[in-house]
Protein backbone atom coordinates (compact mmCIF):
# COMPACT_ATOMS: atom_id res chain seq x y z
CA UNK A 1 0.00 0.00 0.00
CA UNK A 2 1.48 3.09 -0.94
CA UNK A 3 1.53 6.46 1.64
CA UNK A 4 -0.77 8.71 -0.19
CA UNK A 5 -3.58 5.51 0.13
CA UNK A 6 -2.85 4.68 3.83
CA UNK A 7 -3.09 8.36 4.49
CA UNK A 8 -6.78 8.79 2.66
CA UNK A 9 -8.27 5.54 3.85
CA UNK A 10 -7.60 6.95 7.57
CA UNK A 11 -8.31 10.76 6.81
CA UNK A 12 -11.70 9.12 5.49
CA UNK A 13 -11.78 6.98 9.54
CA UNK A 14 -10.96 10.29 10.87
CA UNK A 15 -14.99 11.55 11.48
CA UNK A 16 -17.24 9.93 13.85
CA UNK A 17 -20.10 9.14 11.48
CA UNK A 18 -18.00 7.30 9.16
CA UNK A 19 -16.47 5.37 11.41
CA UNK A 20 -18.98 4.02 12.45
CA UNK A 21 -20.49 3.74 9.64
CA UNK A 22 -17.42 1.78 8.89
CA UNK A 23 -17.77 -0.20 11.30
CA UNK A 24 -21.04 -1.43 10.86
CA UNK A 25 -20.55 -2.20 6.83
CA UNK A 26 -17.44 -4.70 8.53
CA UNK A 27 -20.11 -6.46 11.14
CA UNK A 28 -22.83 -6.67 8.21
CA UNK A 29 -20.44 -8.56 6.21
CA UNK A 30 -20.52 -8.96 2.16
CA UNK A 31 -24.15 -8.35 1.65
CA UNK A 32 -23.62 -5.17 3.01
CA UNK A 33 -26.45 -2.67 3.97
CA UNK A 34 -28.99 -0.16 2.47
CA UNK A 35 -28.22 3.58 3.56
CA UNK A 36 -32.00 3.22 5.06
CA UNK A 37 -30.58 0.41 7.08
CA UNK A 38 -27.45 1.68 8.29
CA UNK A 39 -29.14 5.28 9.37
CA UNK A 40 -31.50 3.39 11.23
CA UNK A 41 -27.78 1.85 12.35
CA UNK A 42 -26.52 4.83 13.23
CA UNK A 43 -29.31 6.59 14.62
CA UNK A 44 -29.76 9.41 11.96
CA UNK A 45 -31.46 9.97 9.00
CA UNK A 46 -30.56 8.81 5.69
CA UNK A 47 -30.41 12.31 4.26
CA UNK A 48 -27.42 14.01 2.00
CA UNK A 49 -24.93 14.19 5.09
CA UNK A 50 -24.79 10.45 5.60
CA UNK A 51 -24.58 10.32 1.43
CA UNK A 52 -21.54 12.07 2.03
CA UNK A 53 -19.95 10.26 4.68
CA UNK A 54 -20.62 7.03 2.47
CA UNK A 55 -19.36 8.75 -0.11
CA UNK A 56 -16.63 9.37 1.32
CA UNK A 57 -15.67 6.00 2.57
CA UNK A 58 -15.77 4.97 -1.33
CA UNK A 59 -13.36 7.17 -2.49
CA UNK A 60 -11.31 6.14 0.18
CA UNK A 61 -11.81 2.84 -0.79
CA UNK A 62 -12.80 1.61 2.12
CA UNK A 63 -16.33 0.75 1.03
CA UNK A 64 -17.88 -0.03 -2.09
CA UNK A 65 -21.58 0.98 -3.74
CA UNK A 66 -24.14 -1.15 -5.80
CA UNK A 67 -27.58 -0.48 -6.79
CA UNK A 68 -30.13 -2.65 -6.48
CA UNK A 69 -33.07 -0.91 -8.20
CA UNK A 70 -34.07 1.63 -6.21
CA UNK A 71 -32.21 1.53 -3.21
CA UNK A 72 -27.97 1.77 -2.71
CA UNK A 73 -26.10 -0.97 -0.95
CA UNK A 74 -23.07 -0.45 0.69
CA UNK A 75 -20.59 -2.78 1.77
CA UNK A 76 -16.92 -2.75 3.33
CA UNK A 77 -14.31 -3.31 0.94
CA UNK A 78 -12.25 -5.91 3.45
CA UNK A 79 -9.41 -6.66 1.07
CA UNK A 80 -9.00 -2.59 1.15
CA UNK A 81 -9.07 -2.86 4.98
CA UNK A 82 -6.63 -5.66 5.59
CA UNK A 83 -4.22 -3.54 3.54
CA UNK A 84 -4.54 -0.69 5.56
CA UNK A 85 -3.72 -2.86 8.53
CA UNK A 86 -0.73 -4.73 7.15
CA UNK A 87 0.57 -1.53 6.26
CA UNK A 88 -0.01 0.18 9.43
CA UNK A 89 2.07 -2.81 11.25
CA UNK A 90 4.18 -4.32 8.36
CA UNK A 91 7.85 -3.98 10.30
CA UNK A 92 6.13 -4.21 14.01
CA UNK A 93 8.42 -3.92 16.52
CA UNK A 94 11.78 -3.61 14.08
CA UNK A 95 10.53 -6.65 12.35
CA UNK A 96 10.64 -8.71 15.16
CA UNK A 97 7.31 -10.19 14.29
CA UNK A 98 5.62 -9.25 18.37
CA UNK A 99 2.83 -8.05 16.44
CA UNK A 100 -0.18 -10.91 15.39
CA UNK A 101 -0.10 -11.37 12.07
CA UNK A 102 -3.30 -9.77 9.94
CA UNK A 103 -5.18 -12.37 7.91
CA UNK A 104 -8.19 -11.34 5.65
CA UNK A 105 -11.49 -11.73 7.82
CA UNK A 106 -14.11 -13.93 7.29
CA UNK A 107 -17.28 -12.48 6.15
CA UNK A 108 -19.52 -14.82 7.44
CA UNK A 109 -19.53 -16.71 11.24
CA UNK A 110 -18.22 -19.39 11.05
CA UNK A 111 -20.73 -21.91 12.77
CA UNK A 112 -17.89 -24.30 13.92
CA UNK A 113 -15.72 -21.69 16.45
CA UNK A 114 -17.77 -20.78 19.33
CA UNK A 115 -17.77 -17.41 20.07
CA UNK A 116 -15.90 -15.39 22.45
CA UNK A 117 -17.21 -14.28 25.37
CA UNK A 118 -16.20 -10.62 26.67
CA UNK A 119 -13.36 -10.51 29.29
Amino acid sequence: MELTTATGALAALAHPTRLQAFRLLVQAGKPGLAVGSLAAGLGTAANGRLSFHLKELVSSGLAKARQEGRFIYYAAHYEAMTDLLRYLTENCCGGSGCGERVEPCATTPDASTPAETPS
